[in-house]
């Protein structure tokens, strides 16, 4: 059965811009053309471009970077590189500094999609017929809302396809690239109402179109979840017991020291699995009561969302515990598996064939030429022993289907564990509610108080809602025995 052939993104694990050039230019690499003409070849060089930085960073300009890992291309059904899209990514990246590959890794995502939808309905991207319900990107836009209607699509993927798609078509317009005889989408300017991280209100201006997919903000303070940089879920004290059982129980002990980091310390992902050998090794003041405060962020080698400087408090035994890890058999065998074996700065936690959990930054946005891998380490294995091991073994022996959970959660079981022992504090009379909060905020790095108020009154609102749903069902259900005692 011949396979059909259809628009994909694939990415190159490195790729070098270059331009053509003469046999006797500097860095100079000769090309061989095909079998067909084995002795013609030709030549080209990295390209050069001049760009400006701004005065805080330096006064002398540096050259752009045209090296890249895990760069994306977007093929088209014949597997030919779409030119107009890829120029366009190449443009982005390149005015990009560093540039986020990820994120441009999902706008190729997002325009291998609209190229397949062009080529399944046989329309010219590049043509804007006078009825405007004709014209590619209505088209796709009404394709999107209809995929969201039967949920084929979830609603904020179809936003940032149909904000990619206009993103590309404003970009071939201002370059000169596309004169449509008629406009892709009508404009309109509003302003909307915004808070900064310390409460107060101002206007935004915000171009938007009638192609835009829009999503209606819903924020439900009596949910089971708390939005802290996404819908958390955060753990009851029995969920954590089971889940720390099932991790002791598999015996996978990077698996259980990085879940035991989460609890401990309210850390992210990405901060957890780029931590280094030489942050656990370095001795202890034995003054130190029962804590270490170890900073985190730029500069530290050592990632966090944003990146925001931030400072983690690690209980002095779980450093311990690190660094007895750090220095065990099990981790050095790690370390001499993995690229440039075992030294300080090594990743702390590696897999079993000594590949990083998670690439940091620094470490993502240095070329490797040799690279042969076609996707960044983002905790995929973390993840992966979640779904595949920690789940199914909670919900076999406890017996409960519908248990679930996500990495970020632990974070929000270890926001929700400091919120309740502070406010513990607050009713005995130990501290304020100014101070709880306040303690609370700076722990979890929280750039907006209001963060930290969803974690404040998560158990009150909880509370309310399971005792309102079980009164309420508890009147209905007197009022259907009593009709069902008179049919009787």
């Amino acid at each position: 059965m011949e396979m059909i052939k259809r628009a994909r993104k694939i990415v190159l694990p490195s790729m070098l811009v270059t331009e053509i050039a003469e046999a006797t230019d500097g860095g100079a690499i000769r090309i061989r053309l095909p079998e067909s003409a084995p002795e013609e070849a030709y030549f080209v060089r990295p390209r050069h471009e001049e760009l400006c930085v701004p005065k805080r960073l330096s006064d002398i300009s540096i050259q752009s970077n045209v090296r890249f890992n895990l760069y994306p291309i977007v093929l088209d059904a014949e597997g030919m590189p779409w030119a107009e899209a890829n120029v366009y990514l190449l443009s982005c990246i390149m005015e990009s500094y560093p540039p986020s590959m990820q994120t441009y890794s999902s706008i190729a995502n997002d325009l291998a999609a609209y190229r397949r939808y062009l080529d399944d309905s046989q329309l010219d991207w590049m043509h804007f017929p006078s009825h405007k319900l004709t014209r590619p990107t209505y088209r796709f836009s009404g394709h999107l809302k209809l995929a969201i209607a039967s949920d084929e699509v979830a609603r904020s993927t179809a936003k940032r396809r149909m904000s990619a798609i206009i993103s590309f078509y404003r970009w071939l317009i201002s370059e000169g690239v596309l004169y449509p005889a008629h406009s892709p989408w009508n404009e309109a300017d509003s302003y909307i109402q915004l808070r900064d991280a310390h409460g107060y209100k101002f206007s935004k201006k915000v171009t938007t179109t009638d192609v835009s997919i829009h999503i209606a903000k819903q924020n439900d303070p009596y949910s089971e979840t708390i939005d802290d940089g996404g819908k958390l879920r955060p753990l009851s004290q029995n969920e954590q017991t089971w889940l720390l059982d099932a991790l002791i129980s598999l015996s996978n002990t990077e698996m259980t020291l990085i879940h035991l980091f989460g609890l401990l310390t309210g850390a992210r992902i990405q901060t957890i699995l780029t931590f280094r050998v030489r942050h656990v090794l370095k001795g202890i003041d034995v003054n130190q009561p029962f804590e270490l405060r170890v900073p985190v962020g730029p500069g530290t080698g050592i990632d966090t969302k944003n990146d925001k400087q931030l400072v983690l408090h690690i209980p002095v035994w779980f450093y311990q515990v690190l660094r007895t890890y750090a220095l065990s058999e099990r981790a050095i065998k790690r370390r001499h598996r993995a690229v440039g074996g075992d030294y300080e700065d090594q990743y702390l936690f590696l897999s079993i064939r000594g590949n990083p959990l998670y690439q940091s930054k620094s470490d993502s946005e240095t070329f490797n030429e040799a690279a042969n891998i076609r996707h960044a380490k983002a905790g995929q294995g973390v993840r992966q022993f979640i779904t595949e091991r920690v789940i199914p073994f909670i919900r076999h022996k406890h017996s409960t289907l519908s248990f679930s959970y996500q990495f970020h959660d632990i974070r929000a079981s270890f926001g929700m564990n400091l919120t309740d022992t502070q406010l513990e504090l607050v009713s005995k009379g130990e501290v304020s509610l100014h101070e709880a909060r306040e303690f609370v905020k700076n722990r979890m790095g929280h750039e907006s108080a209001a963060t930290t108020d969803r974690y404040l009154q998560y158990r009150k609102n909880l509370k309310f809602v399971r005792a309102t749903i079980a009164a309420y069902d508890n009147h209905l259900r007197q009022i259907v025995e009593r009709a069902f005692k008179d049919i009787q």
